[in-house]
């Protein structure tokens, strides 16, 4: 009869309750900030082409060689953090890595620049279209169950700025 009082292992067993419910709380916010992180630095990189295309002259030039490298330029800036253009000797910043994981034209990566228009108000923006996020160490699709289209999808930030050379 005394054994009916005891509390031995109580403990135990409220821990393995628990912690599934902790280690799926704990992976999801590890996902949700690398994907807030992934995102900000895609933006903010978007942000910095079009700051450099919005107040280059060389990006409405009748020289279509001068605007084609000017938007060569912003297009690096964004992928690599470096403006590497064929006209101007800097480091070739083409051998960096990605800023982000995945952020590479051979990945089917589009950046799109949309030129200023050279009549009326002049806008330029940046875009980035196609970029899917890369899953980390923790699946949460796979470990609830889920389809990956569930947490995992395109991340497509844009920058739009008025174009002041």
């Amino acid at each position: 009869m005394r054994s009916l009082g005891r509390e031995d292992g109580s403990s135990m067993i409220e821990l393995a309750i628990v912690l599934p419910v902790l280690l799926i709380m704990f992976a999801g916010a590890a996902e949700l900030g690398r994907l807030f992180y992934t995102y900000t630095t895609l933006d903010k990189a978007t942000k910095v082409g079009a700051r450099y295309i919005s107040t280059s002259k060389d990006a409405t030039s009748s020289d279509a060689t001068l605007a084609a490298n000017a938007a060569l330029a912003a297009r690096n800036l964004v992928v690599y953090g470096c403006p590497d253009r064929p006209d101007i000797p800097i480091a070739n910043c083409v051998t960096k890595p990605p800023i982000v994981t995945g952020l590479d034209p051979a990945a089917n990566v589009d950046v799109q620049i949309t030129a200023p228009d050279p009549n009326g108000i002049r806008y330029v923006t940046v875009a980035i279209k196609s970029y899917t996020y890369n899953k980390g160490v923790f699946n949460l699709a796979s470990m609830i169950g889920k389809p990956n289209s569930t947490f995992y999808f395109s991340l497509t930030p844009a920058t739009t700025m008025r174009y002041m050379p």
